[in-house]
């Protein structure tokens, strides 16, 4: 018996068979806007205050938050854990922090980070504002659901 050649069809599909192919599909596009960079100062968001020790404001990104925090000497956070890894950065004054069983002063220029879950509690050893970073984001800061920090 001949052979026929099969003819392909406009789509890029042969007929019907073992040996069908067809083109990959266009990815099909969403309607999710395209993220935008953020430049803001600190000085135009408002500081919100948490007790009369505490105050802060933040900025949120996509999957990481960067907050200032204003802590008055004697300024008490309670213990609290989270599931966001974070890092706090003094850059003035001095806090107190009680993690993993040690006790450790983190002053003006350092760095510590804490790890997702760990209870922590820390102490404002004199004036302090520090630079914490949440990945992902703190939803209880954004939706004010906080009520450790705000004294209630």
């Amino acid at each position: 018996m001949p052979k026929v050649a099969k003819k392909k069809l406009p789509s890029g599909k042969r007929h019907a068979g073992k040996n069908k192919t067809t083109r990959p599909r266009a990815a099909t596009t969403t309607n999710t806007p395209k993220p935008k960079p953020q430049h803001i100062g600190w000085n135009s968001l408002e500081l919100e205050d948490l007790n009369p020790l505490l105050q802060r404001h933040f900025v949120v990104g996509q999957k990481v938050m960067l907050a200032r925090v204003l802590l008055k000497k004697g300024c008490i956070v309670p213990e609290h854990s989270h599931h966001n890894e974070q890092v706090t950065h003094v850059l003035e004054g001095a806090l107190k922090f009680w993690i993993d069983g040690k006790v450790l002063v983190v002053n003006a220029g350092e760095v510590l980070t804490i790890p997702p879950h760990m209870p922590h509690k820390a102490e404002a050893l004199e004036d302090t504002v520090d630079m914490d970073v949440f990945c992902p984001p703190r939803a209880d800061w954004i939706q004010k659901t906080d009520q450790y920090l705000r004294g209630r």
